[in-house]
């Protein structure tokens, strides 16, 4: 298996996700990139957007030239909705295997993903054929699934610093507050007719106050890992970098348990995983070391309450957040070595 090649189309492939997933996937000795879909600029070659693509691959081309037999795999880096309506239409038709970096196989309830979402759900009986997966959490039965659900950028930072520790009930479930700072870039490339306010490229600009979508992922997901209701607050910043979040999580230990505890478990869980590193305690850590790379940077910090815990989480939105993330599933998937086509 791990020398075989599977063919792939990228749906959606000039965005800023899809540009990173057709990058990244021309790297992969494991990867034929068959097709490369988008709206516009069709007969363009990928490169035109993105000059780190060095390789010769098919010029960009509408999904409707695709056929659907000769594909093994297909990436959707499309907007919520568009995905399911896809799936929906092909998943019966063909033996295609679907990896969605949009919301909507996220949810395994179809209701939770109107009231978040604002839309109806059109492919309500493939939510139970899908499967979410954050790859360090995810192993062997990803391969029995056709649909997977790539995870948001911001529940990613999030999780893989705190459901180690809510399963060991190393913390306080109920006294968590999260603070994410990203890029502009995850909010795709209509950044600013989504974001009004002034100064956007040169200011910070807190949203989603209360109720930020993301939440969803994150009380469906915490539920698996604690037997007890999760209680957090969690606020998203935009900042003026193109790239990156780093969420600065406030936890409370319980018990006799501390920072010292805290960071053995978290470099325990993650001890066999490539992309995750575990910083010594107080470490002050960033964006920047992880930019343009698959690796997720945590650590864990005193802070001047002795009742409070600092965890630093620092990952690459569109890399770790979306589309490193996603072709790690697919080497999980396929028995293709774990770091294949990463950095």
């Amino acid at each position: 298996m791990l020398s075989k090649k599977i063919n792939i189309a990228v749906i959606g492939a000039t965005g800023y996700v899809g540009l990173d997933l057709v990058y990244l996937l021309s790297r992969h000795p494991n990867a034929n990139i068959k097709y490369i879909c988008a709206q516009k600029k069709i007969g363009k070659n990928i490169n035109f957007f993105d000059k780190r693509i060095k390789r010769k691959l098919p010029r960009i081309s509408k999904s409707k030239k695709i056929d659907w037999k000769e594909l093994d795999l297909v990436f959707l880096s499309l907007p919520n909705g568009q995905a399911q309506k896809l799936i929906k239409q092909k998943f019966f038709k063909c033996k295609t295997k679907f990896i969605d970096l949009s919301a909507d196989f996220r949810l395994i309830n179809s209701n939770y993903y109107q009231t978040w979402y604002k839309k109806k759900h059109l492919a309500k009986h493939l939510i139970n054929k899908s499967l979410y997966s954050i790859s360090e959490f995810v192993k062997k039965n990803i391969s029995k699934y056709r649909i997977i659900a790539n995870p948001g950028c911001y529940p990613t930072s999030i999780q893989l610093a705190l459901c180690p520790l809510l399963k060991k009930k190393l913390i306080n479930p109920k006294r968590i507050t999260i603070d994410s700072k990203s890029g502009y870039s995850g909010a795709g490339k209509n950044f600013k007719s989504k974001f009004k306010h002034k100064n956007l490229l040169s200011s910070v600009h807190a949203y989603g106050i209360f109720k930020h979508r993301h939440m969803s992922e994150l009380n469906q997901e915490f539920k698996k890992f604690s037997k007890t209701k999760v209680q957090y607050i969690f606020n998203p910043y935009l900042m003026p970098m193109f790239r990156g979040i780093l969420s600065s999580i406030y936890v409370e230990p319980t018990k006799k348990n501390n920072c010292k505890k805290i960071v053995a478990e978290l470099k325990k869980f993650y001890k066999k995983e490539k992309f995750v590193k575990i910083h010594k305690i107080n470490t002050q850590i960033g964006t920047g070391s992880v930019m343009n790379t698959n690796n997720c940077e945590i650590s864990v910090c005193i802070t001047s309450d002795p009742n409070k815990i600092l965890i630093l989480s620092a990952i690459d939105n569109l890399v770790k957040g979306a589309s490193g993330q996603a072709i790690q599933n697919m080497n999980l998937m396929y028995g293709f070595r774990k770091t294949a086509g990463l950095i």
